[in-house]
């Protein structure tokens, strides 16, 4: 019990998680110029070194990065679990201490707000402490795609595209304080943590990793991940359009973020309906002979 009141102070109840209020001016990477300023960066240069390691080796030769990928993807397991957990917790305590005011003044309930902030939501809190961690962690993310480009994997360029489309997903959640991000954030964690791990396991050689290399973890973690926020979205048109008098906060950017979502759909098809599954570490991956 002491042990588990620890972890619940630590991941939902700290001042810091508590009193977290999006700004501007006070965190890192919360500026508009510092988000489109990397995003430029991070394109330009995957896509120049993409270029010049096309033209410098002219086989598709992979560049040996040693244990750089599974250290990479131990150290994205641990994050992702780390932020699920803290989410689930704070969502908890959010509903715990919130659902006296809904009663009597609004139709809202604990589902209805976790794919519906009402109009007015500020980022501001538990939820959105972890919304900033993830965001976060989506930089850490992104030098998945700067290993594909260094493995010379097939695909590469689209990969980092979606890596830089996640970025500023996540922005624009925070930004706008986007209705239903609670859950895509616990889904995508989740996902993030199993997959990670397994590439872990694999890059990293622990035993019956051999046996595994071929399993399809990867895809059926982003098969979950679709649809999980397909059923989201569909989710947020009902909401707003019928369900909830007022409609949900962020819904101009949730109707971007419904482009970008399109955009990774079609990374994924790319990816995987044509060439198989083009997983990123070299683990985990079934391909196909053209």
């Amino acid at each position: 019990m002491a042990a588990a009141s620890a972890v619940s102070y630590w991941l939902a109840e700290h001042p810091a998680i508590v009193g977290f209020r999006w700004s501007p001016t006070h965190l890192w990477f919360s500026t508009w110029a510092f988000l489109l300023g990397f995003l430029a960066s991070y394109v330009a240069l995957c896509l120049a070194l993409d270029a010049f390691l096309a033209a410098a080796l002219r086989r598709r030769r992979p560049l040996p990065l040693g244990p750089v990928p599974a250290a990479h993807a131990l150290l994205m397991a641990a994050v992702s679990a780390a932020i699920f957990a803290g989410t689930l917790l704070s969502v908890v305590a959010e509903i715990r201490d919130t659902r006296w005011s809904w009663r009597g003044r609004s139709r809202t309930t604990p589902f209805r707000w976790l794919l519906c902030f009402p109009p007015g939501t500020r980022s501001s809190g538990r939820v959105f402490f972890w919304s900033y961690a993830y965001y976060l962690s989506r930089y850490l993310h992104a030098a998945r795609g700067v290993f594909a480009v260094l493995r010379r994997r097939r695909g590469a360029s689209a990969r980092v595209f979606a890596h830089a489309a996640s970025v500023a997903m996540a922005f624009l959640w925070l930004e706008f304080s986007q209705s239903f991000q609670v859950l895509a954030i616990l889904a995508s964690t989740l996902a993030h943590a199993v997959a990670f791990g397994f590439r872990f396991w694999v890059g990293a050689g622990l035993p019956a990793a051999s046996a595994a290399r071929g399993a399809p973890v990867a895809l059926a973690c982003q098969l979950g991940l679709l649809g999980c926020n397909l059923a989201c979205h569909m989710g947020v048109v009902w909401m707003h359009f019928g369900a909830v008098g007022g409609g949900c906060s962020g819904i101009g950017a949730w109707v971007f973020n419904t482009l970008l979502n399109a955009a990774l759909l079609w990374v994924f098809l790319h990816c995987y309906g044509k060439r198989g599954v083009c997983d990123d570490d070299g683990g985990a991956t079934v391909k196909k002979e053209l």
